[in-house]
This record gives structure tokens, C-alpha cells and sequence, in this order.
């Protein structure tokens, strides 16, 4: 597990941005926090970096948006709104991430435990600052675990 600190936008960017870099076809990104801790912004600053020329939104009613990128395909879901594991299954993220894609969920820590390699990404407000953010990265599964020294490195100048 990794702390990081985000004091600001560009910091959550920054963030999203080290670890897209690090990002592969076939990986899952969860995106953990209360409402307005910063998911779709931290989404925006991933797939910027990713190479996303179009405007990344939030997708709570269309569950699901895919955004090109490059050679990759970034899809970005949101399942706020889904109750069961069934609702989240017919989704079909599985098959999103076997077609040259990487998968960022919003609101997934609340199926992580059934979906395998990923990294869970935790952002929390700090009290005192409407901008700051706590980021805490916790790598599930082999995938993020061979390149966990890799994350470190990359986000070292965000540990807190």
C-alpha cells in the first residue's frame, strides 16, 4: 500500500498521469472515494496521458464510455448506480480488457473482491483543503505486483 498527496488538480493529474505510463492492455483500475474525492478527475488525468484527445466525462447513467487512445482503448465505467454483482457482470469488463484495453472503474471497491488483478486507487479529501487529496494505491493480484517498485518510483514525489 502507498500514500500519496495530491495538494492539488495538477497533482491528481500528475498522479493519474505516472500511472498511466506504467498501464498496460488487460489492466483494471478501480477508482475508490466519496462522492466528489476526485475519480473522474483523476479518469481525466489518466487518460489524457494516455493520449485521449476527447473530453473524458463521467459515465453514471451510460455506465460505460471508451475513448481512444492511441493503439489502446481506455474504457471508463461508472457503477455507482448498480446494486448486484449480476447488474455489474452483464457489464462485460472481462471482455473490454481483452481487446486492447484498460478498464478504470468508478465506484469499484465495492465489487473489487470478485474482480481480480487490479489496482485499487483510494482518493480522500483532506478536511482543511477543498483541493487536497489523500491517494492511497494498493496493487490486487501478480499484474501490479511486478510493477510495484515501478509505481513507487514513478509517484515518489506524492508519498506522504
Amino acid at each position: 500500500m502507498l500514500h500519496l498527496r495530491a495538494s492539488s488538480l495538477a497533482d491528481t493529474h500528475a498522479i493519474a498521469a505516472a500511472l498511466a505510463a506504467l498501464s498496460r492492455a488487460g489492466d483494471l483500475i478501480v477508482l475508490a472515494g466519496e462522492m466528489g474525492a476526485g475519480k473522474t478527475a483523476f479518469a481525466k488525468g489518466f487518460g489524457a496521458a494516455l493520449g485521449v484527445t476527447e473530453p473524458i466525462t463521467s459515465p453514471t447513467f451510460t455506465l460505460v464510455h471508451s475513448y481512444q487512445a492511441g493503439k489502446l482503448t481506455l474504457h471508463h465505467a461508472d457503477i455507482y448506480r448498480l446494486s448486484t454483482h449480476n447488474e455489474v457482470a452483464d457489464l462485460a469488463l472481462a471482455e473490454l480488457l481483452e481487446y486492447d484495453g484498460i478498464v478504470l472503474i468508478e465506484w469499484g471497491d465495492v465489487v473489487a473482491g470478485s474482480l481480480g488483478d487490479h489496482l485499487l486507487v483510494q482518493l480522500d479529501a483532506v478536511d482543511d483543503d477543498e483541493e487536497a487529496r489523500v491517494v492511497t494505491l494498493s496493487g490486487v493480484g501478480p499484474g501490479w505486483a511486478a510493477r510495484w517498485q515501478r509505481v513507487e518510483v514513478a509517484t515518489g514525489s506524492f508519498a506522504c
